[in-house]
C-alpha cells in the first residue's frame, strides 16, 4: 500500500479513496500522535475545522469533526472558508491542531485532508508519518485508547471565522483600492464569499463570477485552471483587472484590462518590486520553483533582486522561505506566499496586494506585469520510460548541452521525471516559439529512446 500522505495532505475520489471511515481515523490519529508530541500537554485541546464546498465535504466534515471529538479534542467548525483562512484561524485562535477538507483545483469528485499544526503551519513530514503508521495500527485491530464522560470532545460552530478572517487580510494590505473595478471567479468554491467581501470592504467596485456553490460545481470550466470566462468578463464590464482563485483559494492568477493573462511569475515580479520599496522585502530576495519563466530570472537580474530557486511544489518555496527568512516566495501556477502575512499561498490576500500596487501605482496591471517578458514555454511529457535513468543517461546528457547551446542565453532546458506519474516532463523555452518547440520535440524523441 502506498503513502497515504502526498505533497499536500491525503487526497482522492471520496467516498471511493477518501472515505469517511479513512477520515475518522486519520483524525484520531492526528488527535493521539499530537498528544503524545505534548502539543497538548497542560490544556483541553482545540482544533478548528473547515472546508471548501464540495458535496462530499459534508460527509467527510462530520467524519472529522466527530474523530477528534471522539479523542478528546474540542473543536471548532469554521464551514466553507479558503485553506489559508483555516491555517490562519488556527493560529489566531491558539488552536492546536488545524484540518481543512478541500481538493484545490482537483475536479469535483475528489477531495482531500491537510492537518496544520499550532500556529497554521504545515504539520511536519515526520508527524504525517507518524499518524499514517497510528492510523494503520489501529485499522488493523489496535483498540484505542478513548476518553469518557467529561473527556470527550464538545463541537461548536465558530460563526465569526469569516469576518475575523477578512479583516485580517484587509488589515495587511498597504493601501485601500477605492477606484477600482475589479473581477472575481471564485471558481465556485471556497473564496466565492470571501474573496468579492473583502475587495468590496477595501474599496473595489467588484463584479463576480463563479460564485455561486452548489456543491457540485466547483473548478467546472472557472476559475484559475480555466480563465476564458474571467477574460470575458473583465473586457465586458471594463474592469481594471480580474482574479481568478482555486476551489481552495490557495492561489490566484489575474488578468489585465485587455484579457491577458497574467501568471503567477508575473505576479511574484509585481509584487517582489513593490515589497522592495516598501522594505519589506527581506534579503531583497524572492523564491520561485525551477519550472519559473526564464522570463522572471531575467526581470529580476535586471531590478537587481535576489531570486532562489527550489524544486516544484509550493512546500519547497515555504521551507526555503522559513529556513532563511525570506518574505516572497511562489510558483507560476499562482500560489504566492507572504510570509509575513500568511503561513500557506493565500488567493485572496495575493488579490488584494496586487490591486492595491495598482491602485497605489495608478499604473494599468498590464505595464507592471510588463516588467518581465513571459519567454515561450514549451512543456511535453514522456510517456512509458525509465523516469529513474534521467539523470545518468550519457546520451540524454549530451542532446540537453548541445540544445543549451543552441538556445544561448535567452532560452533554457529542464528534465525532470514526474514525481506521481510514470513519465518524463521536458521543458524548453526560448526567445522563438518555433525553436522552443522543435527543440523540445528533438529532446522528447532522445528521452523516448534512450529511456525506453
Amino acid at each position: 500500500m502506498g503513502r497515504l500522505f502526498g505533497t499536500d495532505g491525503v487526497r482522492g475520489v471520496a467516498n471511493a479513496d477518501l472515505t469517511a471511515e479513512l477520515a475518522l481515523g486519520l483524525s484520531v490519529a492526528a488527535a493521539h500522535v499530537l498528544a503524545e508530541a505534548g502539543t497538548f500537554e497542560g490544556h483541553r485541546p482545540v482544533a478548528v475545522v473547515g472546508r471548501d464546498p464540495r458535496a462530499s465535504g459534508e460527509f467527510l466534515e462530520a467524519a472529522v469533526v466527530a474523530g477528534l471529538a471522539s479523542a478528546g479534542v474540542d473543536v471548532l467548525r469554521v464551514g466553507v472558508l479558503p485553506t489559508p483562512a483555516v491555517a490562519y484561524l488556527t493560529g489566531a485562535l491558539g488552536a492546536d491542531l488545524g484540518v481543512m477538507l478541500s481538493a484545490s483545483h482537483n475536479a469535483m469528485p475528489d477531495n482531500g485532508i491537510k492537518f496544520f499544526a499550532r500556529g497554521g503551519h504545515k504539520l511536519a513530514d515526520e508527524l504525517e508519518d507518524r499518524i499514517e503508521r497510528t492510523y494503520r495500527a489501529h485499522a488493523t485491530g489496535e483498540p484505542w485508547d478513548r476518553p469518557t464522560g467529561a473527556g470527550v470532545g464538545r463541537v461548536r460552530d465558530y460563526d465569526q471565522g469569516f469576518d475575523n478572517y477578512v479583516a485580517h487580510l484587509i488589515g495587511v494590505l498597504p493601501n485601500r483600492l477605492d477606484g477600482l473595478k475589479v473581477v472575481i471567479d471564485g471558481a465556485h468554491g471556497a473564496a466565492s464569499r470571501v474573496s468579492p467581501e473583502a475587495f468590496s470592504r477595501a474599496g473595489a467596485e467588484v463584479v463576480t463570477i463563479g460564485t455561486d456553490p452548489d456543491g457540485l460545481n466547483i473548478n467546472h470550466e472557472c476559475g484559475s485552471t480555466y480563465l476564458d470566462k474571467l477574460r470575458a468578463a473583465v473586457v465586458e464590464h471594463g474592469a481594471d483587472l480580474g482574479v481568478a482563485h482555486d476551489g481552495d483559494a490557495d492561489r490566484c492568477l489575474a488578468v489585465d484590462a485587455t484579457g491577458a493573462e497574467v501568471d503567477g511569475d508575473q505576479i511574484l515580479a509585481v509584487l517582489a518590486l513593490a515589497m522592495r520599496e516598501a522594505g519589506s522585502l527581506r534579503k531583497n530576495t524572492v523564491v520561485a520553483t525551477v519550472m519559473s519563466n526564464l522570463g522572471f530570472k531575467l526581470a529580476m537580474e535586471r531590478e537587481g533582486v535576489q531570486l532562489v530557486q527550489t524544486a516544484v511544489g509550493d512546500r519547497y518555496v515555504l521551507e526555503e522561505m522559513k529556513a532563511n527568512g525570506f518574505a516572497l516566495g511562489g510558483e507560476q501556477s499562482g500560489h504566492v506566499i507572504a510570509l509575513d502575512h500568511a503561513t500557506t499561498g493565500d488567493g485572496t490576500l495575493t488579490g488584494l496586494m496586487l490591486a492595491a500596487r495598482v491602485a497605489a501605482t495608478g499604473r494599468p496591471l498590464r505595464e507592471l506585469a510588463g516588467v518581465m517578458e513571459r519567454l515561450p514555454q514549451v512543456l511535453i511529457n514522456v510517456r512509458d520510460v525509465d523516469k529513474s535513468r534521467v539523470g545518468s543517461s550519457q546520451e540524454l546528457a549530451e542532446s540537453v548541452a548541445d540544445a543549451e547551446r543552441e538556445l544561448g542565453a535567452t532560452g533554457r532546458v529542464l528534465l525532470r521525471s514526474s514525481g506521481t506519474e510514470p513519465l518524463v516532463r521536458v521543458m524548453v523555452e526560448a526567445a522563438d516559439i518555433e525553436q522552443a518547440r522543435a527543440v523540445a520535440q528533438r529532446l522528447a524523441d532522445v528521452v523516448k529512446s534512450a529511456l525506453g
